[in-house]
């Protein structure tokens, strides 16, 4: 677990970077799991994905590959590559890493209140605790970790 006393939050900036970055990277992922399922149903089954039955359950599956995307990358206390780059780590409020229904449950507080103009995420710069809605509804904390620091070393058990 880690001390949360001494960890410091990271600023707006560098939140909007690395969510820019995830942006890219879940862009790319998508990209390569729409050529998958292109191949499959329209390859294979000659199904018309812009419409019917077909582009509905198209539209669910990039919804299910955003929602893996996070779900393995914010449970059990790893990190997207754009929260290593910026050095940000979820956790929940005790300090342990988010659990897959944890990591799951913020991801749904997320989009409820970055929908109004990202105003979840602009909440950070008048709360005390530079937290953001999303953060405070699903009871964690966005950390910025120390230079040099690896992941394991912040989410390391103590003794």
């Amino acid at each position: 677990m880690t001390n949360l006393s001494e960890s410091r939050s990271p600023s707006l900036p560098r939140r909007l970077a690395a969510i820019l970055y995830d942006l890219l990277l879940i862009a790319s992922v998508l990209f390569a799991a729409a050529f998958v399922y292109t191949l499959l149903v329209q390859g294979l089954l000659g199904a018309d994905l812009t419409r019917g039955l077909a582009g509905f359950v198209f539209q669910l599956y990039l919804v299910a590959v955003i929602l893996g995307y996070y779900l393995y990358f914010w449970s059990a206390g790893r990190q997207t590559l754009a929260m290593r780059t910026w050095r940000l780590l979820i956790l929940r409020e005790d300090g342990a890493p988010l659990s897959s229904l944890e990591a799951l449950r913020r991801i749904g507080f997320a989009l409820l209140t970055l929908a109004p103009a990202g105003l979840g995420l602009w909440w950070m710069l008048f709360d005390r605790d530079q937290l953001t809605w999303y953060d405070r509804l699903a009871g964690t904390r966005t950390l910025l970790l120390r230079k040099g620091a690896a992941r394991s070393d912040a989410t390391q058990k103590a003794p």
